[in-house]
């Protein structure tokens, strides 16, 4: 429950059958604009996937996994069932107290470098889970991304059912999901009229309504990071999230925060145009950045009974 997941839909299901679990997606909480093809939804779910994992490697309880167990019901992800013989990864309990502490951060952050050897274990963290992961740090590149967040955030919203679909789950009405925390700046959402040149409108702290400007988003983010994958396809992308949350709870164990620059990735032609990224030979699927920022609050969560029978 405590992974993360596009406007924080939590758009998981988990059914308990004693000593089995099975995850379902809940395609009624999809983006269908930003995420027609549930991409970042099946993600976010594979995400809560290795947490489950993380807890019963903590809990030292072996277990066997079988992924997409249903050919006749592609909402069902995967199929965990505890055994005494099955698959126990040590090298995943040490991550589970990092799961309550991990958080998205929207705030700035310090210009201070990420470390070559923290970029490995960020890099080893995902390739264990069957992801790449490209770490960019120079600054020429950093501005090169930026562009096509800004020129993403033009295309999106220059749509009004992007902006509708945004506004939804970022309204101060939720409680238990979306990101009310962003509701201060939902006026500007809402103004059709509104000339919304945001440059990262959705990763940065809307208090006051703006959005960051491109040299904040260069000079505040000393690292980007990609996760991709050589296929683009489903099981590609639960993989994808398993990844994404290894890589996350190792960085929360090296006191860094992050959040999401998916932007470019989310269009299709500037998605392409990302590829242009040296080191970066396959489907970029996710694009974060990542350094040393102040504490934030967690994002609201729904309640267990909501998410589990």
């Amino acid at each position: 429950m405590l992974a993360p997941s596009s406007h924080n839909t939590q758009p998981w299901h988990f059914i308990v059958d004693g000593d089995a679990i099975t995850l379902c997606a809940d395609r009624l909480r999809a983006l269908s604009v930003v995420d027609p093809f549930d991409r970042e939804l099946i993600i976010s779910c594979g995400a809560a996937l290795f947490n489950l994992r993380a807890a019963l490697s903590h809990l030292g309880l072996a277990y066997a996994i079988t992924l997409f167990p249903s050919s006749a019901d592609p909402d069902v992800l995967a199929h965990l069932k505890i055994v005494p013989d099955g698959h126990c990864d040590a090298t995943l309990a040490p991550l589970f107290e990092a799961i309550a502490r991990r958080v998205t951060n929207r705030a700035a952050f310090s210009s201070e470098p990420v470390s070559p050897d923290v970029q490995q274990r960020l890099r080893e963290a995902g390739m264990a889970e069957g992801a790449d992961v490209i770490c960019i740090d120079a600054v020429g590149e950093r501005e090169r991304i930026a562009e096509l967040i800004a020129e993403a955030d033009l295309v999106q919203f220059h749509d009004p059912r992007f902006r509708r679909e945004l506004a939804s789950w970022i309204h101060s009405s939720r409680r238990e999901d979306g990101m009310p925390a962003l509701s201060a700046g939902l006026h500007v959402l809402q103004d059709v009229a509104a000339p919304l040149v945001a440059l990262a409108i959705r990763t940065f702290d809307l208090g006051d309504g703006m959005a960051a400007t491109h040299r904040s988003l260069v000079t505040g983010s000393p690292l980007f990071l990609c996760l991709a994958t050589g296929v683009d396809d489903a099981p590609a992308w639960l993989a994808v999230g398993q990844a994404l949350e290894r890589v996350l709870l190792t960085a929360v164990i090296e006191g860094l925060s992050a959040s999401y620059l998916n932007q470019p990735i989310e269009v299709d032609t500037l998605r392409d145009r990302l590829l242009a990224t040296p080191g970066l030979d396959t489907m970029p699927q996710l694009l974060l950045r990542i350094g040393r920022g102040t504490p934030v609050e967690h994002s609201p969560r729904r309640p267990l009974a909501t998410v589990m029978s």
